[in-house]
């Protein structure tokens, strides 16, 4: 398949490089293991943002796009956000592209989060979907054979689908939605949008 852009082949690669012998690991890792969270920033961050996304949505594409590099340069990377993936699949190819970011080694997770957004438009809309995250996986080191056992794998499926409907729930019904300090924000937003909601409940200096 020739529609992967160059710039999601580069980052595959990239990830592929940095995973090495981590992929089996994650590939035989139990359902718990794969569906913990995904965290970035400091544990003890004051701030805890969790985004409810679906790889089949523009405006998740959108936001990883525009703000999410900007928003963890400013927050996470400072201490002050702790970041939290969380699956919320519109559809089932969202849920096969969950499936697959979860069998990627835990340190390569929002690397393939990234590839699966930027490509977005082309995987998603591929007839032959199963074969297009295929061919993104073994770019980034998982063989055919995990990718295959991780498609198969109908506990991981059930618990994302499970995942989702406890999102659902808690009142998240669209995507994106961020859940601040416990409190839901729908759509997509700015770097300083964001910014009036997480600054007021950062401790004052």
């Amino acid at each position: 398949m020739r529609w992967i852009s160059t710039l999601a082949v580069i980052l595959v690669v990239a990830l592929s490089a940095a995973v090495g012998s981590q992929h089996a690991a994650a590939q035989t890792a139990d359902v718990a293991t794969l569906m913990a969270d995904r965290v970035l920033g400091d544990p003890d961050a004051p701030v805890t943002m969790i985004s409810y996304e679906s790889f089949t949505c523009p405006h998740c594409a959108a936001y990883h796009a525009d703000t999410f590099d900007g928003l963890k340069e400013r927050y996470v990377d400072t201490g002050k956000v702790r970041m939290i993936y969380r699956d919320f699949p519109l559809d089932a190819s969202a849920l096969r592209a969950s499936m697959l970011a979860r069998c990627v080694a835990e340190p390569q997770f929002y690397g393939m989060v990234k590839v699966l957004f930027r490509s977005q438009g082309s995987w998603a809309r591929d007839p032959d979907l199963i074969g297009a995250l295929g061919q993104i996986g073994r770019l980034a080191g998982v063989d055919e054979e995990h990718f295959d056992a991780c498609m198969a794998n109908e506990e991981l499926l059930d618990a994302i689908v499970r995942g989702r409907q406890e999102a659902s729930n808690k009142g998240v019904g669209s995507t994106p939605t961020f859940e601040i300090n416990g409190t839901l924000y729908p759509g997509n937003r700015s770097v300083e949008e964001f910014a009036r909601i997480i600054d007021p409940l950062l401790p004052s200096n």
